[in-house]
């Protein structure tokens, strides 16, 4: 199995949706077996700035990261219709085992 994480700002925009919903909407109409969204209480990126939006009179765009994990074709599958439609955004992938007691 695979997992992909997408990481995105909470306030980025596709069309006049906010990006994370557009995300996850566009998993569930390709079937993905689930995606959640978090929110991030902090985080930086390639501009090493650090954002903060849970500090009183900050104005930093809150940090999102969308999971899925699916079998490893869906997965690359649905991040390369992902593309066609978003060109932004950190997407990482990694191999993961399902735990079974």
């Amino acid at each position: 199995m695979l997992q992909a994480q997408i990481f995105v700002d909470k306030d980025e925009l596709k069309g006049t949706s906010p990006l994370y919903e557009f995300i996850m909407q566009f998993l569930l109409l390709n079937h993905v077996n689930g995606a959640t969204a978090f929110k991030g209480v902090m985080g930086f990126g390639k501009n090493e700035q650090m954002k903060r939006p849970g500090e009183l009179f900050s104005f930093d765009e809150t940090p999102m990261v969308i999971t899925f994990v699916d079998e490893e074709e869906k997965v690359k599958d649905v991040l390369h219709k992902l593309r066609a439609e978003y060109k932004g955004g950190l997407i990482i992938t990694h191999h993961v085992d399902p735990f079974e007691a």
